[in-house]
């Protein structure tokens, strides 16, 4: 399955657009990483638990998206879109919101 952000396929001719497809993933911060995290607010420095939450809940998103597709017959999907918000009460969730066209290529 392609999967890109651009609106076409070089040297490949879209046989049918199927359709809108979405994949997204909400996930939650545990209280431990929500205090590490508030330390690094403090001394600077990257978020290792924030940044493993965030590659979980893009993959979990990237492959809801590729299942949808794939339902629909498509081999593709086009014009890729990702979104990152915080959300829940007090900011702790993060969810991760994919979206695209489906579609079916020749060649």
């Amino acid at each position: 399955m392609i999967i890109t952000t651009t609106h076409h396929l070089d040297s490949k001719e879209i046989e049918a657009y199927l359709g809108i497809v979405v994949g997204e993933a909400v996930m939650g911060a545990n209280l431990f990483s929500d205090l590490f995290a508030s330390i690094r607010d403090i001394v600077g420095g990257r978020s290792g638990s924030y940044e493993d939450e965030l590659t979980k809940a893009r993959k979990i998103a990237f492959a809801e998206l590729e299942a949808e597709a794939r339902a629909l017959g498509a081999n593709a999907v086009l014009a890729v879109d990702i979104d990152y918000q915080v959300v829940g009460s007090k900011g702790s969730m993060l969810m991760v919101s994919i979206s695209g066209t489906a579609v079916r290529y020749r060649g």
